[in-house]
């Protein structure tokens, strides 16, 4: 489904980051998506030369680079959340309401342990 839309695995969650805020610095995206700096940079660096994003230095810091959506970029919003939504249509299609709201329940707490807002033991 991304090769599709012309993408690879993770600048979705680039871009969606940035449909949610979008003129966020490098550093901020790559901690809102948990990569690390080498492939957040060569994420932006491609969906650059796509023309779906610019970089430009930030004016108050230099070496600050700040990441702006273009209009193709805004564009892929809606084919996004389709996508987004047919996955998750997907992933439950076998599931009752009480399986629907267990699994959910339970990604939820999966999703706290790994990105550190759970409890931390040890």
């Amino acid at each position: 489904m991304l090769r599709d839309l012309g993408l690879r695995p993770g600048q979705e969650l680039l871009i969606m980051r940035l449909l949610d805020r979008d003129d966020q610095s490098q550093s901020e995206l790559q901690e809102a998506v948990g990569l690390d700096h080498s492939t957040v940079s060569r994420s932006l660096r491609r969906m650059q030369a796509a023309g779906l994003l610019v970089r430009a230095q930030a004016a108050h810091d230099r070496r600050v680079q700040k990441v702006r959506l273009t209009a193709d970029g805004r564009a892929l919003r809606r084919p996004l959340q389709a996508m987004w939504a047919h996955l998750e249509q997907l992933s439950v299609r076998e599931l009752d309401e009480d399986a629907v709201t267990s699994f959910t329940s339970t990604a939820l707490a999966i999703e706290r342990a790994v990105t550190g807002r759970g409890r931390r033991y040890g």
